[in-house]
């Protein structure tokens, strides 16, 4: 059987996994919860895919083990958040409060299910490239190998950062200016572990096109579909999130002024918002 046609089956079932527990339990978040999974699953299939045929695999077990990485790093996070107790997304629950409930059960199988299941199948096919073109591994590939390392250390620092706010914040008693994280990464970005997951699946992205052009083909390709998207999705997603944050917090428009959204660069000039 072609990878490709197991990737799409499991894709299938993961979704009505997510559709019908959804109206199970009325709430949401269950693609969340098989976000950090999903793609490892995935990548794996090609990468045995490619071993059981005998062919040289070397690319494709360091896209998996990269994988499995960004995985395991995202459920530790997801975990720890809480997002494994039944707890819903809060963005889906304001979205919720907007839309009739007709209105939101389209959106909930086109877009949070069949749109995003789509899209985590897509950040994985250049898996399928390689498995295409079985060619040897080359520096070029070492390179990527170790910018997608590089960026998966830079989405942990973020993470943690932030993690660590939000428990002295819990500590203090739920209030500790300027009521989000300006510190650390944060301050050369208002995002930065959003920089760093987008990124990863870029230089995944610039993996399965190596071996495309080591075997005579082009640095583009079709699978540059699955960053893009994913760009795009989380630009949509920041924007969406930061209207929130900055209905909550005063100083979050002077934290947008100063700073950039995603991509770490110096504060502008400005001060940032004060912390206690």
């Amino acid at each position: 059987m072609d990878p490709l046609a197991l990737v799409l089956i499991v894709a299938g079932i993961a979704a009505a996994f997510c559709w019908i527990t959804s109206l199970v339990t009325n709430e949401t978040s269950w693609i969340d919860r098989l976000w950090s999974i999903v793609p490892v699953v995935y990548v794996w299939i090609f990468a045995a895919a490619a071993l059981i045929a005998g062919v040289d695999a070397t690319r494709l077990v360091v896209m998996a083990l990269l994988v499995t990485a960004w995985g395991a790093r995202l459920t530790f996070n997801f975990a720890r958040r809480g997002g494994y107790t039944g707890m819903e997304d809060y963005r889906w629950a304001i979205l919720r409060g907007r839309m009739t409930r007709w209105q939101f059960q389209l959106f909930n199988i086109f877009f949070i299910v069949l749109f995003q299941s789509a899209l985590l199948v897509l950040i994985s096919l250049p898996a399928y490239i390689a498995w295409q073109h079985p060619v040897p591994f080359t520096g070029w590939d070492a390179a990527f190998a170790a910018l997608f390392a590089a960026f998966l250390v830079g989405e942990t620092v973020a993470d943690q950062q932030q993690w660590a706010f939000h428990q002295a914040k819990r500590a203090s008693g739920g209030t500790l200016e300027p009521g989000f994280v300006t510190t650390g990464l944060f301050a050369y970005s208002r995002h930065p572990n959003f920089f760093f997951e987008q990124a990863q699946w870029w230089a995944f992205y610039a993996l399965g096109a190596t071996a495309l052009v080591a075997d005579g083909g082009s640095w583009l390709n079709w699978t540059i579909a699955g960053a893009a998207l994913l760009t795009i999705l989380f630009i949509g997603s920041t924007v969406f999130t930061e209207s929130i944050s900055a209905s909550k917090y005063p100083a979050y428009r002077e934290y947008q002024r100063t700073t950039s959204m995603l991509i770490p660069l110096p504060r502008r000039r400005g001060r940032a918002p004060e912390t206690a």
